[in-house]
C-alpha cells in the first residue's frame, strides 16, 4: 500500500511526520476525504473546492495546483489498486520553530480499501445529544479532540454517535450532518454553526430537484418530537436514518414500534446511490 508525501510516493509504512510538526505539537491541519468507486473519483471537484477553502482558512499554502493534485491522486490510486476505497487528503501546519508559528505544510495523501455504500438504507441507529460546538466549524480540520474524548460516553449508551448541539440548537455529528422530516414532508437541516458536507449539498439538491420542500435554517433538540423522520449523511455510509435521538423513539412503525427507516429517507438514499454510481469524474488523461 503506497502513500504519497510531499513529493514522493513510498509505502505506507515508511512515510513518516517529524515530530515538531504543528499537527502533532497543537493539532493544527486540515484534511478532507473522498471514496473512489470503480477506481474513479466521486465528487472530486466539490471535495477539492472544501479542501482548498479549508487551506486557505488556516492559512496554509497547498503547495500543488488542483490539477497537480488530481494527477497525483490518479497516480495514487494507479499504484495501489483499489478499486473501492476512501482516500484522505491532509494538510499540516509544519515543523514550527517556535512550537505556535506554522511552517512549510506536509501534504499527505492516504488510501485503503472500503465497500461503497448499497441502494438498501440501512438499519436505523441511535443518536445521543451532546452541548458543544466546535473552534471554526467551517473548515474540515483534523481537530477531533470531543469526538474522541466522548467514544466510552457513546458505547456506554449503545449509541452510533453524538450529536452536538448549542444552546439547544442542533449542529452536526463529528463525521455527519444531520436532517429532519417535518409533519408536511419538508426536509430541514441547520445552516449554520458546522461544517457543510459534500453529501449534504447533493441531499438538498436531489431533495430540490424532485420538488420535495427544503429549509436550511436554526433546529432545535425540540423538533426531534414532532419530526417524522431523522437520518444523517456522511461520505462514507451516504444517508443513515436515526432511530432514537436520545430515549426519544423515531419513526416507530405503529403496528410494530419498532423503528423503521422512513419513505422520504429511503428515496433520498436511493437517488444518491443513482447520483453516485451514474457519472463518476473521469481522470486526465496524462498523468503528472
Amino acid at each position: 500500500m503506497y502513500t504519497f508525501l510531499n513529493n514522493t510516493f513510498l509505502p505506507a509504512a515508511d512515510a513518516a511526520l517529524s515530530v515538531g510538526d504543528l499537527s502533532i505539537q497543537r493539532g493544527y491541519g486540515i484534511f478532507d476525504f473522498f471514496k473512489t468507486i470503480a477506481g474513479k473519483p466521486i465528487f472530486l471537484d466539490d471535495h477539492l473546492d472544501r479542501f482548498y477553502h479549508s487551506a486557505a482558512q488556516m492559512r496554509l499554502d497547498v503547495g500543488k495546483t488542483r490539477d497537480e493534485l488530481t494527477a497525483i491522486i490518479a497516480e495514487l490510486i494507479q499504484l495501489n489498486q483499489f478499486p473501492d476505497s476512501g482516500i484522505r487528503i491532509t494538510l499540516t501546519g509544519g515543523i514550527s520553530t517556535d512550537s505556535i508559528t506554522p511552517g512549510r505544510p506536509n501534504l499527505i495523501i492516504t488510501q485503503h480499501p472500503m465497500v461503497p455504500p448499497g441502494r438498501d438504507c440501512p438499519p436505523p441507529v441511535r443518536l445521543i445529544s451532546y452541548p458543544h460546538q466546535r473552534q471554526l466549524p467551517g473548515v474540515k480540520t483534523i481537530d477531533y479532540l470531543m469526538a474522541i474524548h466522548l467514544q466510552p460516553y457513546v458505547r456506554d449508551r449503545d449509541a452510533f454517535d453524538v450529536l452536538y448541539h448549542h444552546d439547544g440548537f442542533i449542529t452536526e455529528c463529528p463525521r455527519c450532518n444531520i436532517f429532519f422530516v417535518t409533519g408536511n414532508d419538508t426536509l430541514v437541516t441547520p445552516a449554520r454553526n458546522m461544517l457543510k458536507g459534500i453529501t449534504r449539498m447533493k441531499v438538498i439538491d436531489l431533495a430540490t430537484n424532485a420538488a420535495i420542500p427544503v429549509e436550511q435554517r436554526d433546529l432545535h433538540l425540540d423538533e426531534v418530537r414532532t419530526a417524522q423522520e431523522v437520518f444523517i449523511t456522511s461520505t462514507s455510509r451516504h444517508l443513515i436514518p436515526i432511530s432514537h435521538l436520545d430515549d426519544f423513539p423515531i419513526g416507530a412503525d405503529a403496528a410494530t414500534h419498532i423503528p423503521t427507516p422512513g419513505p422520504l429517507t429511503c428515496k433520498l438514499n436511493s437517488l444518491l446511490y443513482d447520483l453516485v454510481n451514474s457519472s463518476p469524474r473521469q481522470f486526465p488523461a496524462t498523468p503528472r
